[in-house]
């Protein structure tokens, strides 16, 4: 029996239909990119608007899950429409470059990030950063009660109190910086732990958020950029972000990041969108124009007022370029654990 890629096995763990394009444009032009977007199409269509306006490229776009996005593009092989691959993490970004399916980058845009946030082998650059936090209700909580550790919350006391997002990518990666940094064993152990305490489970990030806001729960596990969407619907949301110590699991800053799928015949216009996202326009895009605020990755640069600089947060000793080979192991830990069976 011949060998699945790793990228359909993935498929198979998050019980994917690989089908159905979308996205239309009005930009007028003769050049045309397909993007498959891993970021939510709320966050990222204006940053394609404007990319379009600028480039005259007509850019379509097919919105889903990074991990889903990965194994379409996996399962497509050869005849994938896609140009570009815009992932919300670079756990998919690995797994899909580990399959040799995307270009290597220029000397010259790899040089623009720094090495820690990009791949080893220049398959793709993170675009722009973020960091793990638990969210927490100000209602019902201070700063202080909280644990400065992400180990903290298997305490019963936590019961019923916890919300995650299980099939995000984001939490996905998390899992598997824990496991990279402390081992197998602990990683079960912490997700049993989180499992006993009954928490509840949501779709994505911002859900997470907002049943914190109306009390359903007492704490989330996000990104930190989350809660600026938040109080753009809710400026008055009870809602306050907790960045956990140094070096712990639950510290760990992860990228959305960019790949030019392999063989396309349309890197030129491919490596233009590049550009543009590492842009100063694209930059600030993420640091200042978007509601969740993410970290810019290029220099020059200011994240929004308010947020820890970037050079202050560490998180677990992993590299991220390591994620994609454990996304696989981690999908199968979660599936067993009953976090996302």
């Amino acid at each position: 029996m011949p060998r699945r890629s790793p990228c359909i096995l993935i498929a198979a763990l998050l019980g994917l239909t690989l089908s159905g394009c979308g996205g239309d444009s009005d930009a007028g032009g003769d050049r045309r990119l397909t993007v498959y977007s891993g970021r939510e199409e709320e966050i990222v269509e204006p940053l394609f608007q404007r990319f379009e306006r600028q480039s005259r490229i007509d850019v379509e776009v097919r919105y889903g899950e990074s991990a889903e996005l990965a194994a379409t593009i996996s399962e497509e092989g050869e005849q994938s429409p896609a140009d570009v691959f815009f992932a919300q993490d670079a756990g998919t970004l690995g797994a899909v470059a580990r399959e040799g399916l995307l270009e290597r980058l220029p000397a010259e845009t790899l040089a623009r990030v720094d090495p820690r946030f990009r791949d080893p082998d220049g398959r793709w650059i993170g675009t722009s950063g973020r960091a793990r936090v638990v969210a927490y209700s100000t209602d019902e909580l201070t700063e202080d009660e909280l644990p400065a550790s992400i180990w903290g919350y298997t305490d019963p006391r936590w019961k019923g109190k916890i919300g995650l997002p299980p099939t995000n990518a984001s939490f996905q990666a998390f899992v598997s910086a824990m496991r990279l940094s402390e081992g197998e064993a602990r990683t079960r152990t912490w997700l049993e732990g989180i499992k006993a305490n009954k928490p509840k489970f949501y779709e994505k990030n911002l859900p997470v958020l907002e049943a914190i806001a109306s009390g359903e729960i007492e704490v989330g596990f996000v990104n930190h950029y989350y809660l600026y969407l938040l109080k753009e619907e809710q400026p008055s949301a009870p809602v306050a972000n907790h960045f956990l110590r140094a070096g712990d699991p639950g510290a760990l800053v992860n990228v959305a990041g960019v790949g030019i799928l392999e063989g396309r015949g349309n890197t030129e216009d491919a490596q233009e969108l590049v550009d543009f996202l590492l842009s100063t326009e694209g930059q600030r895009f993420y640091a200042t124009t978007a509601e969740e605020a993410e970290y810019p990755l290029v220099g020059g640069v200011k994240p929004r007022k308010g947020l820890p600089p970037l050079s202050e947060l560490s998180g677990p000793d992993v590299r991220l370029g390591e994620l994609g080979r454990e996304l696989e192991s981690t999908l199968e830990l979660l599936n067993e654990l009953g976090y996302t069976s």
